[in-house]
């Protein structure tokens, strides 16, 4: 497995990801050991989570998927083989969330606790916190390093302007900055990373780990209709957002791609991403061992530069009207 740098951060990832979004969501605790395991055994070794994951579910209070690789890391005694990455600052109950350092800190301990290990390797802002000062988040981060509970920080969610903001702040005032970002980008939405993420990402040296590689599962080409809707339970909200004219003109060129490659649509779809000159590795999720496979044999599909071109011609999206 040929591992990739991490921004500036000295991590070394693998072109992939696997997103725990789904542990304890739609992946009980015995098939997430497995994912895992099989994960590790394939020469990956990068796992995203987040302390919110899965609040969405009825019952759920946010923690589950960090306390399900908590489990496996004790277990199975694998930690050091892991490039483990979760995040803060979304709600996790009644005064718990942002980026103040108060919070962060207290954020940090819950996570270990749950996740059962002395260090996050990559601790991430999940969100942007107007109402706290950067340089009043940064110190808080600083002081994580310092102590040895996290190995680099990263940003989700973060317009251009607010990360360029806060990495000036932390180069004038010596303080670590974040050295990933974790923005949406696939083959559907394309526009708002290209447009000003990407090129500050490029010119910063920042890493990139995007999320909803595959468009919550349309680019697998799982949903072509709205009958397919109940095929998962994303299905309804993916169907509303991806399927139209461009969305299927997207399929047709994954289509074309993986007969011409040997592979699966969505297999293309990540090698796509993998290609892309400012991503350093994709999130995706796998809720089967075959979902695993198709995963594995995605990071190392090579596409031609006629396909790269083709998939960038059916999936451009139409310039927005001139102001008058």
């Amino acid at each position: 497995m040929q591992l990739r740098p991490l921004g500036r951060s000295g991590l070394q990832v693998s072109p992939l990801a696997f997103g725990g979004n789904v542990f304890g969501w739609t992946v009980d605790e015995a098939l997430s050991f497995r994912l895992l395991d099989a994960w590790l055994d394939a020469g990956f070794n990068f796992i995203d989570t987040a302390d919110v994951y899965s609040s969405w579910v009825p019952g759920h209070s946010g923690g589950e998927s960090e306390t399900i690789i908590g489990k496996w890391l004790r277990q199975s005694g694998k930690r050091d083989r892991v490039v483990l990455a979760t995040k803060l600052g979304k709600p996790m109950g009644e005064g718990k969330k942002g980026l103040s350092p108060a919070y962060i800190h207290e954020a940090v301990d819950a996570s270990l606790r749950r996740l059962q290990t002395d260090r996050i390797d990559l601790y991430q802002s999940h969100d942007d916190d107007p109402d706290t000062p950067l340089s009043d988040t940064a110190e808080a981060f600083a002081a994580l390093i310092k102590a040895g509970k996290v190995r680099a920080i990263g940003a989700s969610n973060f317009s251009a302007p607010r990360l360029a903001e806060a990495l000036d702040v932390a180069e004038k005032q010596g303080l670590p900055r974040y050295e990933s970002l974790q923005p949406l980008y696939n083959l559907y939405d394309r526009a708002v990373f290209e447009e000003a993420l990407e090129p500050l990402c490029l010119a910063r040296g920042v890493g990139v780990i995007n999320f909803y590689a595959l468009a919550a599962g349309f680019l697998t080409g799982k949903y072509r209709s709205p009958a397919d809707a109940a095929k998962s339970a994303r299905g309804g909200s993916t169907t509303k957002k991806y399927l139209n004219a461009r969305g299927l003109r997207i399929l047709d060129a994954l289509d074309a791609a993986a007969r011409t490659h040997g592979a699966t649509p969505g297999q293309v779809a990540i090698a796509w991403q993998i290609a892309r000159p400012a991503v350093t590795a994709p999130i995706a999720s796998a809720t089967s061992m075959k979902q695993l496979e198709e995963l594995v044999a995605a990071a190392a599909l090579q596409l031609s530069p006629e396909t790269i071109a083709a998939l960038d011609a059916a999936s451009a999206e139409p310039a927005a009207p001139a102001e008058r």
